[in-house]
């Protein structure tokens, strides 16, 4: 029998992906909006590919901002930005 893959959606495209594929963003408890590379932080969580298009059209749609409803600093998004340019 085998495992079932779990599947988030993407902010940016709108298109379920296995988990392992995204980028997860997280706020914590406290209130701290950070990255998280091993999906196991606790908290809410919110998605991304790791291409451009997903973080801009995520960016443009604000969708960050709606999934943690706060808003999100700079820093976060420049460390997507540099994430993604690592795995390019």
């Amino acid at each position: 029998m085998q495992k079932k893959i779990p599947m988030r959606k993407c902010l940016g495209c709108q298109e379920m992906k296995p988990k392992k594929e995204l980028i997860r963003v997280v706020r914590s408890p406290e209130g701290l909006i950070s990255l998280d590379f091993k999906g196991k932080a606790p908290g809410r969580g919110a998605y991304l590919c790791p291409e451009m298009q997903c973080l801009k059209k995520a960016v443009k749609a604000k969708a960050l901002e709606r999934a943690f409803d706060t808003a999100i600093g700079q820093d976060i998004y420049d460390a997507l930005l540099s994430e993604m340019e690592g795995k390019a």
